[in-house]
């Protein structure tokens, strides 16, 4: 049996936390209890990250790029602003559908206050790279549209399928996400 790399205990530590993150939020992350799901000391949890600060920036830094370079693949395949919006959608839904998971930044947002500086930043950049992505698709439907009026739809978008997830997730109730996703659409929120 083959030993495993540096490269992947990091990556086994960074996926653990991640659904640790992803299911109760950056405060119940412990290093002894991703060591023993790892199956690894606790000390070698340290040595990939020093500071539970370390691991949190590097978890949200991760996580917003995948989600970039998801979301810029999406209007690589299609520069129709309906289904660059429903795909979207379906990447908040799909943590939903993963045992009631949350963002992310998300959850980590909602913690704000007790994050360590280097978190909080690298949970802002993922926002911004949301509502730069949600404009650049919102001009998509509305060329003449100025810059900050984007922005503000933007963030109004961010805003409410983030809501709309915590909502559901709070309920344990995927169904509500869906309605409410509907509901944005219905009203013209979400093109």
């Amino acid at each position: 049996m083959m030993a495993k790399t540096k490269s992947d205990m990091r990556e086994a530590v960074m996926a653990v936390a991640k659904a640790a993150v992803q299911a109760h939020g950056y405060n119940a992350l412990s290093f002894r209890e991703l060591a023993k799901d790892v199956g690894i000391k606790s000390a070698s949890v340290h040595y990939h990250f020093p500071t539970k600060g370390a691991l949190g920036a590097a978890l949200a830094r991760r996580y917003t790029e995948d989600g970039a370079t998801y979301l810029d693949e999406l209007l690589v395949k299609s520069q129709d602003p309906k289904w660059c919006m429903d795909r979207y959608a379906e990447v908040f839904r799909a943590a939903l559908a993963n045992e009631n998971r949350m963002c992310l930044c998300g959850i980590m947002s909602a913690e704000l206050d007790d994050l360590p500086p280097e978190v909080r930043s690298e949970v802002d950049n993922f926002a911004a790279m949301n509502v730069a992505w949600l404009a650049r698709v919102l001009k998509l439907a509305n060329p003449d549209a100025a810059e900050h009026v984007l922005n503000e739809h933007a963030m109004a978008i961010f805003a409410a399928i983030e809501g709309a997830q915590l909502i559901a997730r709070g309920c344990r109730d995927i169904a509500i996400y869906d309605r409410t996703v509907q509901t944005y659409r219905q009203t013209g929120l979400i093109p």
